[in-house]
């Protein structure tokens, strides 16, 4: 069996441990629904150990994680700045169900052990 040298050999060992920190980030991201300072350890855990899962199913989630914690940063940047108009609480409140959908989503699809397509 030909073993590409830029692929990463993954033991099974390994396998469960990005498993495991796979899950251990999606889990702080739902805890950051209500403290928010656990999905900047998240996306920090992302940026970490990106390189650990390159080439793997993992990878798909990681930046599926790392995406949504951008997109939901800006939106309640944005939300915040537009609470001085009012619509910024729906712009909050609009960004806080996309986040939810997103974890929920994402670790569904992780859970049956697949990769995830970004859409």
């Amino acid at each position: 069996m030909y073993q590409d040298p830029e692929q990463p050999v993954i033991t099974r060992l390994d396998d469960q441990k990005l498993n495991n920190l796979t899950m251990a980030v999606y889990v702080l991201q739902a805890i950051s629904l209500f403290v928010g300072v656990t999905a900047i350890v998240a996306v920090i855990v992302n940026y970490v150990k990106l390189p650990d899962v390159i080439g793997t199913r993992y990878e798909s989630h990681f930046r599926w994680q790392i995406k949504t914690f951008w997109w939901a940063l800006a939106g309640y940047l944005i939300g915040g700045l537009l609470t001085v108009v009012l619509v910024g609480f729906l712009v909050l409140a609009i960004t806080w169900i996309w986040f939810i959908y997103r974890v929920v989503k994402g670790y569904l699809v992780f859970n049956d052990g697949l990769a995830i397509e970004d859409h």
